[in-house]
């Protein structure tokens, strides 16, 4: 009787398993119980508890019931045609569309006697299914990836889709914008709203739109390197910004004067792009440049940042403290903005007041008080220093310090308890020190508020799939800035020069190159005694702070970029 009523509970697969062996009916049954409180199918349960070997599991299924296996890394998951099936479906079956042929629609599967599947899919997509075995560990991950690509880059929209993509003005006026009718272009609109999406599903971070005599280019800037994208005609570049003006709550009759804007993307349920947007006349009419602001860029974690480990601690350290001023320095696009934010991040508790001034506010975080500065109506950094003073605030954090003003105010905060966090344009940490200097704060502000300064650049990360062993010779090695003891063991990788599917011309990602700086007393007598940029240098490297150019290259010793990378950054 227990065989029969075994008999009667499993069949298909899991019947098939114990059949061969693979499977005794106790531990099925067992292991049946314990899928059912998990609510997963027993074979997914089997797979994910190391049970039984997903790649044995997919080869007795396809030759016990003649279905054709396919391995997963072979193909793309993130441009599968998931559109053409729920995700409550393909989450509710396990299974994955992969492409379609007429009427026929091939979905990946881990369990191909899992008629009931079938059969809803074949409901619901109005198209035949046919089962593609694959392995189920592989599945699992590939759904994941599927659905994200499909949820954040929308690669599968149609064309009405694209035309009726939810996209809403600037912060001014969060209902969608009401579309001109002239400007109403059913084309256009799908064209702008593409470049849109493409650049979000690229990891983009600025679009240049420019027009030029007899010509008119697309390009984007992907880990720092503008590239052309898209070429089209002339003739269309004056409606293409006009749909952007229209979208980012412009005046498009106003074609003489640069204007700023903001568009706001609704992507999914669970995800918004904002698109910072500016417009700039020059001589063959105006030019277009939308910064990508995506909130998930400042909620990377710490670790993700490209610190050393002591240059983390340090950093902790610092924003930890009750009270001081804390200086991030660098170029515009070096980063700044991301590792201050992550450092708010951290700090964003409930017991915390938190304000920040910054021009514009480029990331919105819950829990965090941020105010756009608007000179015009006379809030500048400034006068929101001083308003933030009156409001009891445990950390402020001010986009920029580019006046005495502004300098003067953040260096009080510091000193009276509250923690400090703002950003400089100086090439280097103790440049830093000097610039303040410059702007007329007495030397000992400076040592009584400064706990920490730190200079950054963004370098791009070869690519792990294709990146290539390099060959310098010692004596170039040594003039980049290793040290003689370094090169016995020292094995360094460059891009390759085709790359591959996975990155751009071998590189993917970037990775932040820090000076991570804290003042020593040594370094307080020095100020205090009006030592120069050289000299506080200096005495930092005696201390034991790496430069950037030091930083960078332990970076290329890790295999993380290429000396190439680090010498286009740090370059003086």
């Amino acid at each position: 009787m227990a065989t029969a009523s075994t008999d009667l509970q499993f069949s298909g697969l899991t019947r098939c398993l114990i059949e061969k062996g693979l499977l005794t009916e106790s531990d099925a049954q067992i292991h049946s119980q314990e899928a059912q409180k998990k609510q997963i199918p027993l074979i997914r349960y089997l797979v994910t508890n190391k049970l039984i070997s997903s790649k044995d599991l997919a080869s007795q299924a396809s030759h016990e019931f003649g279905v054709p296996f396919l391995d997963l890394n072979a193909i793309d998951c993130r441009r599968l045609p998931v559109n053409l099936v729920t995700e409550k479906l393909i989450r509710k079956y396990h299974v994955l569309p992969l492409f379609t042929r007429g009427k026929t629609l091939f979905v990946a599967v881990s369990d191909p006697t899992d008629f009931p599947a079938l059969d809803d899919i074949k409901f619901h997509s109005r198209l035949n299914p046919e089962a593609i075995l694959v392995e189920e560990d592989k599945l699992a991950k590939a759904i994941e990836v599927a659905l994200e690509a499909a949820d954040t880059s929308m690669t599968d929209m149609l064309d009405e889709d694209l035309a009726n993509l939810d996209v809403a003005g600037g912060e001014d006026d969060p209902n969608k914008i009401e579309i001109n009718p002239d400007i109403d272009d059913a084309p256009i609109v799908r064209y702008v709203n593409k470049i849109l999406l493409d650049s979000v599903k690229q990891g983009v971070s600025d679009i240049h739109m420019e027009p030029y005599e007899k010509s008119f280019r697309i390009r984007y800037r992907s880990d720092g390197i503008l590239r052309q994208v898209a070429s089209p005609p002339p003739s269309i570049a004056n409606r293409l910004v006009s749909r952007l003006k229209v979208m980012s709550k412009m005046d498009i009759a106003e074609r003489r004067v640069p204007q700023d804007g903001r568009i706001k993307m609704i992507l999914s349920k669970n995800r918004a792009i904002d698109f910072r947007v500016n417009t700039c006349p020059t001589l063959f009419g105006e030019k277009v440049v939308l910064r990508i602001l995506d909130p998930t860029s400042a909620q990377l974690g710490i670790e993700k940042l490209g610190f050393e480990p002591e240059q983390q601690r340090i950093f902790l350290e610092a924003i930890n403290k009750p009270y001081g001023l804390v200086l991030v320095t660098g170029p515009t696009g070096s980063g700044k903005t991301v590792t201050l934010y992550t450092g708010l991040n951290i700090l964003n508790t409930m017991e915390r007041n938190i304000s920040t001034a910054e021009d514009p506010v480029e990331i919105t975080v819950e829990g965090i008080n941020q105010v756009n500065m608007n000179p015009k109506a006379g809030l500048t950094f400034a006068s929101a220093l001083r308003a933030f003073l009156r409001q009891d605030p445990d950390i402020i954090m001010v986009g920029e310090i580019r006046d005495l003003e502004t300098a003067e105010i953040a260096v009080k905060a510091a000193q009276t308890g509250h923690l400090v966090l703002s950003t400089l344009h100086t090439n280097d940490a103790p440049q830093t020190l000097n610039r303040l200097l410059q702007m007329g704060i007495p030397a000992f502000n400076i040592v009584a508020s400064v706990n920490l300064i730190m200079a950054q650049r963004l370098g791009r990360r070869l690519c792990e799939y294709c990146k290539v062993p390099a060959n310098f010779p010692n004596k170039v090695l040594l003039d980049t800035g290793f040290k003689p003891e370094e090169l016995h063991d020292l094995k360094i990788f460059s891009a390759s020069a085709t790359g591959c599917e996975h990155c751009t011309n071998g590189y993917k990602g970037r990775v932040g190159v820090y000076q991570v700086l804290t003042l020593t007393d040594k370094m307080r007598t020095l100020i205090l005694n009006g030592g120069n940029t050289d000299q506080l240098a200096e005495c930092a490297l005696a201390e034991g702070f790496n430069d950037l150019r030091r930083s960078g290259l332990n970076k290329v010793r890790m295999g993380i970029t290429s000396l190439e990378e680090i010498d286009r950054i740090t370059k003086e």
